[in-house]
């Protein structure tokens, strides 16, 4: 164990304390919900940061920060602030299909939430992943002196194929439909929060695929 995995355990105990604490818990779900957006931009702010950090702990073995990791910690902000919008667009739209009957389910919740979950996933994720794609690559070429930064030539650093055979034909379907499905089956106020934990939890899955890859390259 490292000094580092100690700060990095702390600073996740005293997150969950917010939300185990009856107190903090109902301060910050009251803040949230006045300020839906600012707590977005907080919670991905935070929590996609707190995963970037962990998964170079595992990837490397060592505690250090991404170059540009502050910007990249606004980046996740700004996604946190989007995702709260698209979260609100999807559940409204497909609240509405249901009712209507354009959908099978009625006031089913399961049916509400594996609906929104997939609407969402087979249309807006693809964009938003490939989006985020562009804006780390832009980043990992500019902290390694690169002097084109160009969108035609950041694009073609980007592995589109393995980005549509693996991060949207895979994990969409067996990731991101199901973990979407149970988080819309939360309360509204919960909903952004376990969107920010996933995707800590899918960057650790795929630096801990891409670590075994390699040490099999290696053997």
């Amino acid at each position: 164990m490292r000094k580092g995995d100690f700060i990095w355990g702390a600073i996740m105990l005293i997150i969950a304390a917010i939300f185990v604490l009856p107190s903090s818990r109902e301060a910050f779900i009251s803040f949230t919900t006045t300020h839906p957006l600012v707590g977005g931009f907080i919670k991905f702010g935070i929590l996609a940061s707190m995963g970037e950090l962990l998964a170079v702990r595992v990837g490397t073995g060592k505690w250090k920060f991404a170059k540009f990791f502050f910007a990249r910690a606004i980046i996740w902000g700004l996604f946190g602030i989007l995702i709260t919008m698209i979260f609100t667009i999807y559940a409204t739209g497909i609240t509405a299909l249901l009712s209507k009957g354009m959908l099978p389910g009625g006031t089913s919740k399961l049916a509400f939430a594996f609906f929104t979950s997939f609407l969402m996933n087979a249309t807006f994720a693809p964009t938003f992943m490939y989006v985020h794609r562009i804006s780390d690559q832009y980043l990992d070429l500019k902290a390694e002196g690169e002097k084109d930064l160009s969108l035609s030539n950041v694009v073609k650093h980007i592995d589109t194929v393995g980005f549509w055979s693996f991060v949207v034909l895979k994990t969409v379907p067996f990731f991101w439909i199901p973990a979407h499905t149970l988080t819309f089956l939360l309360p509204n106020e919960y909903r952004i929060l376990a969107a920010a934990l996933l995707s800590m939890a899918l960057g650790l899955i795929l630096t801990i695929t891409k670590k075994s890859k390699l040490e099999t390259v290696e053997d």
